[in-house]
């Protein structure tokens, strides 16, 4: 396992050449306003694979890297992005039989700043409206269609006593903080490693991150909150209310999930433009 393994060129099922011998991954940074979105994009260099098109900063992923590892590095060395100032969403997965193009989507909480190296010759935040109209590198303009879809970060709010209810260990009822800190521990493990079943309404992705809103009530507000990407709220009174005040204070570029069984909740979200799903979606996931 030594650095810069992966480089090197070789051929996929299709029979074309790619660079990446075990790979290669790119970096989507997206920046969302009330008014536009825009991409981090790079102009290739004149002496690179079609320079002068404009795509993603990446390149090849090394034997001893997942897609997000790789991504995030060749983004730093061709872009001197931070990557503490951007947060992972999800990952697509381009294959090509053989060899397979990943594409790691951040967000950034701004237009971040960026310096040139040798691999690019210009580097941009792109609006999604203008972006087609540049002469763009032929595999980001074939997934870019499909990838676009993908851009707008997922929040999964989490009717907490309903999921435990539909879980039904033995003797919750009498224990609802400590059924709810043992559900807290594991969504904070499934924060982490991310979220892989399909969503229904949503496009497919291999991987997704999304930010995790949990909501609790009554007895389970004793639960213990651990440490981890997930964000308790703790219902003054209603549960359900708390759960649409979560869906109402969304910005319009993210996409809520509400995960709940409870009917009358389900109608009430959808009101205000939230997907739902079931409890089950979210136990198949768990430990």
């Amino acid at each position: 396992m030594t650095a810069k393994d992966g480089d090197g060129w070789t051929h996929c099922g299709r029979g074309h050449q790619h660079w990446g011998v075990f790979g290669a991954s790119g970096l989507l940074a997206v920046h969302h306003t009330a008014r536009a979105s825009y991409v981090l994009m790079q102009k290739r260099a004149l002496w690179s694979h079609h320079g002068g098109t404009w795509g993603l900063p990446g390149g090849a992923i090394d034997s001893h890297e997942d897609a997000i590892t790789g991504a995030l590095r060749e983004a730093h060395e061709e872009t001197a992005l931070s990557r503490d100032a951007l947060r992972v969403r999800g990952v697509y997965l381009d294959d090509h039989g053989g060899w397979a193009y990943q594409t790691v989507i951040a967000t950034a909480v701004e237009k971040l700043p960026v310096h040139l190296d040798m691999e690019s010759t210009a580097l941009r935040w792109v609006t999604l409206a203008e972006l087609p109209r540049r002469r763009l590198h032929p595999g980001f303009a074939e997934t870019w269609p499909v990838v676009r879809e993908m851009l707008k970060p997922l929040v999964v709010v989490v009717d907490a006593a309903n999921v435990i209810g539909a879980r039904a260990d033995h003797g919750w009822w009498r224990d609802r903080a400590g059924a709810t800190s043992r559900l807290l521990a594991e969504l904070v493990d499934l924060a982490v490693d991310g979220v892989i079943a399909p969503i229904e309404g949503l496009p497919l992705l291999t991987r997704r991150f999304p930010q995790m809103v949990v909501v609790v009530e009554g007895a389970a507000r004793g639960a213990k909150v651990p440490e981890g990407p997930i964000d308790v709220r703790a219902a003054e009174g209603s549960g359900d209310d708390a759960i649409v005040a979560v869906v109402r204070e969304a910005p319009v570029w993210e996409t809520v999930l509400v995960v709940t069984a409870d009917r009358g909740l389900r109608e009430r979200v959808r009101a205000e433009g939230a997907l739902v799903t079931g409890p089950k979606w979210l136990l198949g996931q768990l430990p």
